[in-house]
């Protein structure tokens, strides 16, 4: 009975309004499913309506909300720091894993596994004050091109989803990011970028210690992990730093899985998949891919009906109009 009843609503609130609130988005049953739950959500006495001060959105970064081809983009950001670093060590032509990164053997590099990735990270993440590191940050953001697609990294942000983010404010509600990349690497440009503060940013974080230098407090990154903001950490990071359980949730990889199902505790709730189908305009990758994978959020996912995404289905757009994805 209470299924018919959500239908019943959600028929009467169909997206027959007279503004697209999502226009780079094709029409369908997916793009049906996320207005007409905002709208469902917003009106009280409908079935799924949500007080506003739990207005919880949450949004995985990487292949959610940008591209994370051929590699996450904040690896490919330590990378690049190796390169400019590399005169003042020669050292490194020979010392893994810097002779690879030197050498663009990706392969290598990622053979060096868990332990390599730490060392990189060490000299490009570390040893600064967080302000010198943003500044390095927002310096390489502004210069720094896609390796194969040769624009600016925020240039492969997805149209689509700006329009959701956009939509959901509008109704009241409050977005999140939630990514396993740095934390202090994303807050640098995602206001700028999806209108998302710094204190609306969840992400993963390395130790800082406060001393003074020069006379003037400052607060200098350790080579020490903190937190890791990805697969079971995300409810955790959620449950730490916002103190609501979300009522939306966007993710695209097994790594979000643990904060779709957190998000399922309730009836009143959207999760959504979003599933990387189109190799001509983006990249096509799930079940077997080194990044982004997605199998079990994929199975699951579909067994219990959260909304999943196909990109060359349901998105009329990729990128903003400044990055052509014809």
């Amino acid at each position: 009975m209470r299924h018919i009843l959500v239908f019943f609503f959600l028929f009467c609130i169909n997206v027959t309004s007279a503004a697209d609130p999502l226009p780079s988005w094709n029409a369908g049953p997916v793009k049906d499913a996320i207005i007409n739950y905002v709208k469902c959500a917003t009106n009280d006495g409908c079935p799924l309506y949500v007080p506003p001060r739990e207005r919880i959105a949450v949004f995985d970064n990487d292949g959610t909300l940008w591209s994370e081809q051929p590699s996450y983009f904040q690896l490919l950001f330590a990378l690049d720091r190796i390169k400019t670093l590399a005169d003042q060590h020669p050292e490194w032509k020979t010392e893994q894993p810097f002779k690879a990164v030197l050498e663009n053997d990706l392969k290598a590099v990622a053979a060096s596994g868990k332990a390599g990735l730490l060392k990189i990270m060490a000299v490009t993440h570390s040893g600064m004050t967080t302000d010198e590191f943003a500044d390095t940050v927002r310096n390489w953001i502004k210069t720094a091109r896609h390796p194969e697609k040769k624009v600016h990294y925020t240039k492969l942000v997805y149209q689509p989803m700006l329009e959701v983010m956009n939509f959901l404010r509008a109704n009241g509600f409050k977005t999140y990011i939630v990514s396993g990349g740095g934390v202090d690497f994303l807050r640098v440009w995602a206001e700028d970028v999806y209108g998302i503060p710094p204190e609306q940013v969840i992400g993963s974080s390395i130790k800082v210690k406060f001393e003074e230098r020069d006379g003037k407090p400052v607060l200098v990154r350790l080579a020490e992990i903190d937190f890791i903001d990805d697969k079971e950490g995300k409810p955790v990071g959620i449950h730490r730093f916002i103190g609501r359980a979300p009522v939306i949730a966007f993710g695209n990889s097994d790594g979000d899985l643990e904060m779709l199902q957190w998000t399922d505790r309730r009836d009143n709730t959207l999760k959504v998949i979003v599933h990387h189908t189109d190799a001509q305009r983006e990249y096509a990758y799930d079940r077997n891919s080194h990044i982004g994978r997605l199998d079990k959020a994929l199975d699951e996912g579909q067994e219990k009906g959260w909304t999943v995404i196909d990109m060359q289905r349901d998105w009329k757009r990729i990128y903003p109009n400044s990055a052509s994805d014809d």
